[in-house]
C-alpha cells in the first residue's frame, strides 16, 4: 500500500488520475449544491485510468461539500484501500458500485442518490412515467432493481448486473436513483435529468387530475434526439459551466 502521509496525493498519482479526482470531487460538491446529498450517505465512484482495477470513492464520514480531490479514497474491486487514507469507505455503498463497475466495462463512473423525489418515484409501482420531456431521455435506457435490504450481500451483485443490463439509468425500488457513464460529466447530466423528471412527476401527480402521457412513438425516438440537442457532446457541454459555478462558490474540489 502506498503511503501519502508526507507527500501530497497530487505528487503520488498520474496527471490523468488527478484530473479524474478533481472531476469526481466536483461531482460530490455539485450533489451537495443541488441538495441531492443524504448527509454522508450515497456515493459516486469512478474507475482510475490505467491497467489496475482501482476506483475512487468518497471518504465515509465526510460531507459532500467537503470532498476534495485529495480526500477521495482509492480502493480495489473488493473495497480494500490501495493507497493510505485516514478515512474508510461505506461497505454497503461499494457493494452496489463494485457490482456495476465489474459487470459493465463502459461504466467508468457510477452515481447513486437517495433524494426525496427519487425515492418517492422508486416506491411507485409504475415507476417513472412518460409525462414530461425530461422523463423521455432516461426512459430510452432505464432499468429497475427490486429492493433486497441494505446492500451488503455479495449474491445481490449478480442480480444488480442482470437488471442493469446495458442501461445507463436505474431506479432502485424503495431506495433511490442510479446512473452510470464513461465519464463524470455524463453521469452527472444523466442524474440531473432523472432527478428533474422525478420531481416533475411528483408535482404533476399532486395536481390531482388525470395525466397525459407522451405517445409511445415519440418516446422511442428520443435517444437520437438526445444526441442531437447536445451536439454529441453529452455532459461535456454543461460540465465547464458547472465547474465555474463551483469556483464561484469556493468549493474544495480542486484541492
Amino acid at each position: 500500500m502506498i503511503s501519502n502521509t508526507t507527500t501530497s496525493v497530487k505528487d503520488l498519482v498520474s496527471q490523468e488520475e488527478w484530473e479524474l479526482r478533481q472531476n469526481l470531487a466536483a461531482c460530490y460538491n455539485l450533489v451537495a449544491h443541488f441538495g441531492w446529498d443524504d448527509l454522508i450517505f450515497t456515493h459516486i465512484s469512478a474507475r482510475v485510468p490505467g491497467p489496475e482495477t482501482h476506483f475512487l470513492i468518497n471518504p465515509y464520514g465526510m460531507m459532500f461539500d467537503e470532498v476534495s480531490a485529495s480526500s477521495l479514497v482509492k480502493v480495489d474491486l473488493n473495497g480494500n484501500k490501495v493507497m493510505d487514507s485516514e478515512f474508510d469507505i461505506n461497505p454497503a455503498g461499494f457493494t452496489i458500485h463494485s457490482a456495476i463497475h465489474e459487470g459493465r466495462e463502459d461504466a467508468h463512473v457510477v452515481m447513486h442518490t437517495h433524494t426525496n423525489a427519487g425515492v418517492a418515484v422508486s416506491a411507485q409501482t409504475e415507476g417513472l412515467l412518460p409525462i414530461s420531456q425530461q422523463a423521455l431521455f432516461p426512459l430510452t435506457s432505464l432499468a429497475y432493481h427490486d429492493y433486497e435490504g441494505v446492500a451488503l450481500r455479495e449474491d445481490e451483485k449478480a442480480r444488480l448486473q442482470a437488471d442493469l443490463g446495458d442501461s445507463y439509468f436505474m431506479i432502485l425500488r424503495n431506495h433511490g436513483l442510479l446512473t452510470c457513464a464513461e465519464n463524470v460529466a455524463d453521469a452527472f447530466l444523466y442524474m440531473f435529468i432523472l432527478q428533474r423528471a422525478c420531481e416533475i412527476q411528483l408535482m404533476a401527480q399532486s395536481g390531482g387530475t388525470k395525466l397525459t402521457p407522451v405517445p409511445g412513438q415519440i418516446v422511442a425516438g428520443m435517444q437520437a434526439a438526445a444526441k442531437q440537442v447536445t451536439n454529441q457532446a453529452g455532459g461535456a457541454l454543461a460540465w465547464p459551466g458547472l465547474l465555474r459555478k463551483l469556483d464561484r462558490l469556493n468549493a474544495p474540489y480542486k484541492d
